[in-house]
């Protein structure tokens, strides 16, 4: 049988994915706002930019209730381009306008889950209701009570339902998984990994990235862009065997190789973010 380019082409398109979610360092100005003064506003902008034109990418965080449209609009005429609202007064507007909600400091963005993963660990949690339900009953009984089965499953089963819908629980009952790659990562290449640690045993070369959403390890020579807790997590750590990167990043708190304090270049480092003081560098063979 011969299948023409049309049948070939069709056959092609229905074995690609309509589309996959990646990560990706991107750098974004975010700016707060303490006043709906539109005309406050548009003076301060006056003074702050050199031009209409720079296209900067910025996130709205506002402390008073704002016309968010409006506001929208005169960024845009200064030339910023609003992308999102930090959640807060203006969340109802943002969907509205169907702006981005990010999380305020501290917290992370929750994980896309898949649905036939979430859905396999509802059914597991209500699979097991009933043999909790029983110990709960042979407990009591072994104290002399006299326990209802059936109220006590009608009890548990909206409870462990309602704990179970969180993306935190399932990511829980998903278990964190780390990620081991061995290959050198070179320049251009950006690897993300989103559900644990990600360990590199091999280098990571000028111009690459790795990102991950929990600690972060290499055990090569360190550079490029290195993101831990890329989802808010501040208790994420980054551990390096060599460690000269051109960006460290820890929970969206990052530091350029510039501004890295001398004495941790070239050495065994750990990064992590302490509240007050943002990135902390260690210098592991001194610690």
């Amino acid at each position: 049988m011969t299948i023409s380019n049309n049948d070939q082409h069709a056959l092609a398109s229905a074995n690609t994915p309509a589309l996959a979610f990646y990560g990706k360092m991107l750098t974004f100005s975010r700016v707060q706002f303490s006043t709906a003064d539109f005309t406050a506003i548009a003076s301060q902008l006056e003074t702050t930019l050199s031009n209409k034109n720079s296209n900067i990418p910025v996130l709205i965080d506002s402390e008073v209730e704002q016309d968010l449209s409006a506001l929208v609009e005169l960024l845009w005429s200064w030339g910023l381009q609003p992308i999102g609202v930090v959640t807060g007064l203006l969340d109802a507007q943002a969907r509205e306008l169907r702006l981005a909600i990010f999380p305020a400091d501290g917290k992370r963005i929750e994980r896309i889950l898949p649905s036939k993963k979430a859905t396999t660990q509802l059914s597991q949690v209500a699979a097991t209701v009933p043999n909790n339900s029983a110990d709960s009953t042979t407990t009591a009984d072994n104290t002399g009570s006299t326990v209802d089965n059936q109220a006590v499953a009608a009890s548990a089963i909206p409870e462990v339902a309602e704990t179970t819908l969180t993306a935190e629980t399932l990511i829980s009952a998903e278990q964190i998984t780390s990620l081991i790659y061995d290959q050198m990562l070179r320049s251009g290449q950006s690897l993300n990994h989103v559900g644990g640690d990600l360990i590199l045993t091999n280098s990571v070369n000028s111009g690459a990235e790795a990102i991950t959403d929990n600690n972060l390890h290499v055990y090569g020579r360190a550079q490029g862009r290195l993101v831990a807790g890329a989802t808010g997590d501040k208790d994420a750590r980054i551990f390096c065997q060599v460690f000269n990167p051109s960006l460290v990043s820890v929970a969206g708190t990052y530091c350029l190789r510039d501004n890295l304090p001398e004495h941790v270049i070239d050495k065994s480092v750990e990064v992590r973010y302490l509240e007050g003081q943002g990135l902390v560098f260690t210098v592991m063979d001194d610690a």
